[in-house]
């Protein structure tokens, strides 16, 4: 069975989460709070030695690190992921998309936020990383205004990917509201079989 390293907080680990559910593919969670340094000893070093978390844990004992990563692999060959290969190239675009413009100001913004205690340094980041995050979703809403999904008119992990911390950005001081489109689509992607909330545990 595939081991899930992770912690329920965090959105990258809710992308795999969710698309196991939805895969219907077992897994055992392995909650860590990399809050508390658990991600930093040398007994989790050896399986990821950058020390992060989600790390999924593969039957024959290889580990895979990076949420989009662990997207891609355990889509192949799925409805998750086109065949086509420009589809393919576009949903990989849209991860590519989150990792360097949505997520490290959205999900960092919620990060702040809610997990530290706000000085002047976080509060100046907090000041950046605004009109950034929001220039993500300006991006995401432009896109959505003629589209249901992200890629091929149909759900992929290009929208589990960018659903889990659009879905949270409220969180991080962000007005979702502004967005008629990307509400629309978080909808969608809620009515999607199988999907779950990001506090969900496997049973």
């Amino acid at each position: 069975m595939i081991r899930l390293y992770d912690y329920l907080a965090s959105g990258n680990g809710y992308k795999v989460r969710l698309l196991l559910h939805q895969l219907g593919v077992e897994f055992e969670l392995i909650e860590m709070d990399n809050l508390e340094g658990e991600t930093r000893t040398p007994e989790f070093l050896e399986l990821n030695p950058n020390g992060r978390i989600p790390l999924a844990q593969l039957p024959d004992g290889t580990c895979l690190a990076e949420s989009n990563a662990m997207l891609f692999y355990f889509a192949e060959g799925t409805p998750f992921l086109p065949d086509d290969r420009l589809d393919k190239a576009k949903v990989l675009q849209w991860m590519f998309f989150e990792q360097y413009s949505h997520e490290p100001n959205i999900a960092t913004s919620r990060f702040i936020l809610h997990y530290t205690e706000i000085d002047d340094e976080r509060r100046a980041a907090l000041k950046q990383k605004k009109p950034l995050g929001y220039a993500a979703l300006d991006v995401m809403e432009q896109h959505l205004k003629d589209r249901r999904f992200m890629v091929a008119d149909r759900y992929t992990i290009a929208d589990i990917c960018l659903y889990a911390y659009t879905h949270v950005a409220d969180e991080g001081g962000f007005e979702l509201s502004r967005y008629p489109a990307v509400n629309a689509w978080l909808g969608r992607v809620r009515s999607e079989p199988g999907h779950i909330p990001i506090d969900w545990r496997p049973e």
